[in-house]
């Protein structure tokens, strides 16, 4: 079956959804995650198949263990559906509403986006993460995968299909796309009028694909060179433990910190505890950063390395005057995703929030907390690093739009 004739199935079925109670689309998520439950077995067969094949390949230990199911992280697919299903549904929400003089009552109202397209990479458990979080919003998941996990997203979708059928749902709230090639990757991006967004869940090259292909509108999934600013006024060691947890608490995530960024005030006294704490970690650093903990611990930083997302237990730092050079540095190297400060002093906070442009800023805490569940939203389906029309970890509301629906009593317009 082409591309566009599953896009039209997906359209189909999302105006079917879009019919739908809360409580039918709930049913259907819990019967969903009761099937995967009770599809343990093939789902991990067909894992099996996809990690041999990577391992022939030559496919890195890192990027196996994403690719990886286990009956436990089969379980906390099912466990994330229940969760979903139990947040607050956002659909039909009433934002505003006002009457006007002429008498007309308008109400501006939540509604779902349609189809949301989903491209993504490795991870198979992003079939079931973002088929709930599209169904829960009353949205058809229109999900392409890559190749790597195609057998697994392949049986984890025909589960969450049929559980969504046996719950009265439509069978293609959820569409997978099979072909995996790099041309369908881009008819995919293209399929205007079928798609009304595109989220990217992947690495450099899928996002630059995205930006010279797509003619659908898109949120980006952006990098995440994320800072910690150590300020002249910081506890160091709340600094410490801050940078310590950003780094190496879960190194190949987007919100885990690559760059540190110290007062010049406080370098001397803070890096050689930072770099004795950071075992493990790779350190490169300015001249400034090098000189205070020396070459035998630290490498010479390049440009690249201060813009670079390393995903990895690597670390950019470097010496700043001030909170004005600590900006400017965030402003050419960082990426948007989230900024931290560590500071007592209130206006250094102020200036850093205000004048640091970044979908999440962060006061006194890890950027590890830029995460949808940890904001409290349940869960999400990425983290945009652009304006429109969402920013930051995107929820169920952020899957959402909003209508004016406007009543009347027989007006016309004069």
């Amino acid at each position: 079956m082409s591309l566009r004739e599953l896009g039209i199935r997906a359209q189909a079925a999302a105006r079917q959804l879009a019919r739908t109670s809360s409580a039918e689309r709930d049913a259907g998520l819990l019967a969903a995650a009761d099937g995967l439950e009770a599809a343990v077995a093939p789902i991990l067969e067909a894992n099996a198949t996809d990690v041999a094949r990577a391992q022939r390949g030559g496919t890195s230990a890192t990027v196996i263990d994403r690719l990886r199911l286990s009956p436990g992280r089969i379980e906390s697919m099912a466990a994330g559906l229940r969760q979903v299903a139990g947040l607050p549904d956002p659909i039909g929400e009433i934002l505003d509403g006002w009457r006007r003089p002429n008498g007309l009552r308008i109400q501006r109202v939540r509604v779902p986006l349609g189809v949301v397209a989903i491209i993504y990479e490795n991870r198979p458990n992003v079939t079931s993460d973002a088929a709930g979080l599209c169904v829960k919003s009353a949205n058809a998941a229109f999900l392409r995968g890559s190749s790597a996990a195609i057998t697994s997203n392949t049986e984890i979708a025909r589960v969450l299909r049929q559980g969504f059928a046996k719950s009265g749902l439509p069978e293609d709230a959820l569409v997978l796309v099979e072909d995996t090639s790099r041309e369908s990757a881009t008819e995919f991006m293209r399929l205007r009028g079928l798609i009304d967004c595109l989220i990217p869940r992947g690495g450099p090259s899928l996002i630059a694909a995205i930006l010279e292909h797509a003619t659908v509108p898109y949120v980006i999934d952006g990098d995440g060179n994320c800072h910690v600013y150590v300020d002249a006024a910081a506890d160091l060691d709340m600094a410490l433990a801050i940078v310590v947890n950003a780094k190496t608490q879960r190194p190949s995530v987007c919100n885990a910190a690559e760059s540190l960024l110290v007062h010049a005030a406080v370098a001397e006294r803070f890096l050689p505890r930072a770099a004795s704490a950071l075992q493990g970690v790779q350190l490169v650093g300015d001249a400034r950063a090098v000189a205070i903990v020396g070459p035998s611990r630290m490498g010479a930083a390049t440009d690249e390395d201060f813009s670079q997302e390393f995903l990895d237990l690597k670390l950019s730092v470097a010496v700043v005057d001030d909170i004005d050079r600590a900006i400017d540095h965030i402003a050419r190297h960082g990426s948007g995703h989230t900024e931290a400060i560590v500071t007592s002093d209130l206006a250094a906070a102020n200036r850093f929030t205000a004048e640091v442009d970044a979908a999440a800023v962060v006061v006194n805490a890890s950027t590890r907390f830029t995460d949808g569940e940890e904001f409290g939203f349940g869960a999400e389906i990425g983290i945009s690093t652009q304006k429109l029309h969402a920013r930051g970890p995107m929820g169920l509301r952020e899957l959402t739009t909003y209508k004016y629906v406007v009543q009347g009593d027989g007006q016309i317009r004069t």
